[in-house]
């Protein structure tokens, strides 16, 4: 890997200047981004929408609803998401666990490596979904590693793509300060890179974003 506090902050700075900040992630509260992080396993945001859409509109979404719903109820509004017998199923051990930690403000005060080893034993809760929980829902400084991200920093011959999602991280987070609103925007950034479509003309950012940056 070839990371360093110049290369990570340099193309950060080119993200910025070439997208602006994108107030990532959307949603009305800490608890609807839990709810957001396990949806968008596998599947556009879009998707992810429409059943946090259904959610509000039938008066699910809520840490006692969700926890106090029959499986095909939860399923039958999470739909639009896919995979959503799975999801359902993932979504309702969350908020059980969280029920039974005393709801999302007790866990507020956990250290962040608790808390993330926490999460990754609930079941269906991997490493990303348990950074993007960290990170946007409880404001940790933790990087979160996703396609987008391993596609970008393989682009740039900054990684082969396939190193181990924690080595990674630890490397990426070890070369940057502990700043959550950082991460939140760099992730972001990303995402929004990774969707642009590279189309080489007057409104394409990806040359001035994926220049060589030498560290």
């Amino acid at each position: 890997m070839k990371f360093s506090n110049k290369v990570l902050l340099t193309l950060y700075k080119r993200l910025l200047v070439a997208y602006g900040p994108q107030n990532w992630w959307p949603a009305g509260s800490p608890f609807e981004v839990v709810v957001g992080a396990v949806l968008t396993q596998n599947t556009a945001w879009v998707n992810v929408e429409k059943a946090i859409d259904n959610l509000k509109s039938k008066n699910y979404l809520s840490l006692t609803a969700i926890t106090n719903l029959q499986h095909a109820q939860l399923a039958a509004a999470i739909r639009p998401s896919g995979f959503f017998n799975i999801k359902a199923k993932r979504l309702s051990n969350l908020c059980v666990w969280i029920t039974e930690q005393g709801g999302m403000g007790a866990l507020t005060i956990r250290p962040t490596g608790q808390l993330r080893e926490q999460l990754l034993n609930i079941h269906g809760i991997g490493p990303e979904t348990a950074d993007d929980i960290l990170l946007y829902a409880f404001n940790r400084p933790v990087f979160v590693i996703d396609a987008y991200t391993r596609r970008l920093f393989t682009k740039l011959g900054l990684i082969t793509g396939n190193e181990a999602y924690e080595i990674l991280r630890l490397e990426i987070e070890s070369k940057l300060e502990q700043d959550h609103q950082m991460y939140n925007e760099y992730h972001a950034l990303i995402v929004r890179h990774a969707k642009e479509k590279c189309s080489l003309g007057q409104d394409c950012r990806h040359c001035e974003v994926e220049a060589p940056i030498f560290g």
